[in-house]
């Protein structure tokens, strides 16, 4: 490999673009994932109002460093132009559609580990930076998503991703609780850890037939998925 100073931004994009295409090759004979129907549905977003000023103001105070409209400056004028970005949002929702400059993900390569060959590709792995604004948009539609979900009893009772006040800590904690019930009681423990590289293949499939999305709302998901390009 080259050094450090010569590895380029095409070679970072060949190579994590490469990625995707080798897991999708190693699992096309797959069997196709099975899911267990519902007969609750979301076919509709609730327009956003004044949830719009309150989610900027929640923005972490930081921004991709390319990102035409930092935090901190939207943060300072977001009680003037709050009606303009509700605006765009509302059309998002109403039309199932995400706006394609939405869609552009800045890819920055970090170093998985410190002792790692930084003049190895391999040795990186991309952090992607969507632009504030389509952040924001995001956190609206999760807000409402984790909504619909919560109140329908569709979040497992041990999701610790996601959801509020939980976190690793909440997952670590319950696993060391049930190893210790089981020493306890004399038993013996195994711990076995799964990891699914295609998963996000069958993300539009498991929110129509398991979590109900329907109508304007899966077409969200389904247009926020797909056309997506990336940038090194």
């Amino acid at each position: 490999m080259p050094p450090l100073d010569d590895i380029g931004a095409e070679q970072f994009h060949r190579y994590f673009d490469d990625k995707v295409v080798s897991v999708r090759a190693a699992t096309t004979d797959v069997q196709p994932p099975s899911f267990t129907s519902l007969h609750t549905s979301i076919r509709h977003f609730q327009p956003v109002t004044v949830e719009v000023i309150t989610a900027v103001r929640a923005l972490p105070d930081k921004s991709c460093a390319l990102d035409p409209l930092p935090t901190v400056h939207l943060k300072a004028v977001v009680d003037v132009i709050a009606p303009f970005p509700t605006e765009l949002f509302n059309r998002s929702l109403s039309n199932g559609a995400v706006p394609e400059v939405f869609k552009a993900a800045y890819i920055t390569p970090l170093l998985k580990k410190s002792d790692m060959d930084p003049e190895d590709v391999r040795s990186f792995r991309p952090i992607s930076n969507l632009s504030v604004v389509s952040k924001l948009l995001e956190r609206l539609v999760a807000s409402q998503l984790l909504e619909y979900l919560d109140r329908s009893g569709l979040l497992p009772r041990l999701q610790s991703a996601y959801r509020a006040c939980h976190s690793t800590e909440t997952a670590v904690l319950k696993v060391l609780s049930d190893i210790l019930l089981a020493i306890d009681a004399g038993d013996l423990s195994a711990l076995v850890l799964l990891d699914l590289s295609t998963a996000f293949d069958t993300v539009v499939q498991r929110l129509e037939t398991s979590y109900g999305l329907s109508g304007s709302v899966l077409q969200w998901f389904q247009t926020y998925l797909v056309g997506r390009r990336q940038y090194v």
